[in-house]
């Protein structure tokens, strides 16, 4: 009998092999919580399996989304990025990404880190959600509004309320898998597993 999944994802191996495995997954690390959060910013106003299908140039671009590493480069990066066709060309988004870089590592050294900055917003308690079809779903809740106005007033770029979501989803902040997906029960299992321990 073939698994029901969440229908975004259906018909496509890495589309699905990213909900099966990563999507609304509690993530605390903060190298992975950057690149997340970059990936979703080179989504914005795109498909994200057009970013799933980059995400490995990505990686090699922009140094494995070494934030540090990031937060340093200069005009000529910026200018190798612009002309590499493997990734999304677009210098609103590159500069925004170097940019948050930096405003990461200073969340990183007010907090201790960024990890616990974002799982501050819901206390280390995940929200479960319990949709039944996808068009239930919103785009933006009112807690994504007020963690992109935080960020925004942190200094990050191209950081709105819908793009904040996405990300809330994709990090596990929020488990937005339907119901009847065979992930929904898997991720709340282990968002209990891996709850305020690691906040700690």
């Amino acid at each position: 009998m073939s698994k029901i999944r969440c229908d975004w994802c259906l018909g496509d191996k890495l589309y699905e092999n990213y909900h099966d495995k990563e999507w609304g997954v509690p993530v605390f690390d903060d190298r992975l919580l950057f690149e997340s959060l970059t990936l979703e910013t080179f989504q914005a106003g795109l498909s994200w399996i057009t970013v799933l299908r980059k995400r490995e140039h990505f990686k090699k671009a922009f140094d494995n989304f070494d934030y540090r590493k990031i937060a340093s480069y200069n005009i000529q990066k910026k200018d190798e990025l612009m002309s590499n066709p493997s990734i999304i060309r677009n210098r609103q988004k590159i500069e925004s990404t170097i940019k948050n870089a930096k405003s990461f590592m200073k969340i990183q050294k007010s907090k201790g880190s960024f990890s616990n900055y974002i799982w501050e917003f819901v206390s280390g308690n995940p929200i479960l959600n319990d949709y039944k079809k996808s068009n239930e779903i919103p785009t933006y809740t009112s807690l994504s509004k007020s963690i992109s106005k935080d960020l925004k007033q942190n200094g990050f770029k191209f950081i709105g309320p819908t793009l904040v979501y996405s990300y809330m989803q994709a990090i596990g902040i929020v488990n937005d898998h339907l119901i009847d997906c065979f992930r929904y029960s898997k991720v709340q299992f282990k968002l209990k597993k891996v709850g305020h321990h690691l906040l700690l």
